[in-house]
């Protein structure tokens, strides 16, 4: 695009991307992307919406077992407790939103775990 401004390694940095993952970023594009296409994948692959720092120590936790009836993906995990019974467990994490605004950015961590564990046909309890 004429008057793009050029992609610095502080543009970079500034996005929140490391200069392997700018390096990542252009193998996938086969180019250098636009501004608008770096802030795409800025947001992508931040850590709200990606998990990119915490989704390795994530994946160390246990997530099958016979008591497991459904485990780790969208929705909420539900662990079967006996007598027809069954527990749903729902974590959410809005760091970014939380940080700038508290009470909003909870609530919007609360209805996102409300309504996993309402489609996972359950009446929550606590939250």
């Amino acid at each position: 695009m004429p008057n793009e401004p050029s992609i610095t390694p502080e543009i970079v940095a500034e996005h929140g991307l490391s200069p392997d993952e700018y390096q990542r970023v252009l193998a996938i594009m086969g180019r250098t992307p636009t501004m608008v296409e770096l802030g795409i994948f800025s947001a992508m692959w931040s850590e709200h919406c990606s998990y990119k720092s915490s989704k390795i120590w994530l994946k160390k936790l246990p997530t099958t077992a016979p008591w497991v009836i459904q485990g780790p993906g969208e929705n909420a995990g539900v662990i079967d407790i006996g007598d027809g019974q069954a527990a749903i467990f729902k974590m959410e994490s809005h760091n970014h939103p939380s940080y700038i605004e508290p009470y909003q950015g909870a609530a919007t961590g609360v209805g996102g775990i409300l309504r996993d564990v309402f489609t996972m046909g359950a009446r929550p309890i606590a939250n």
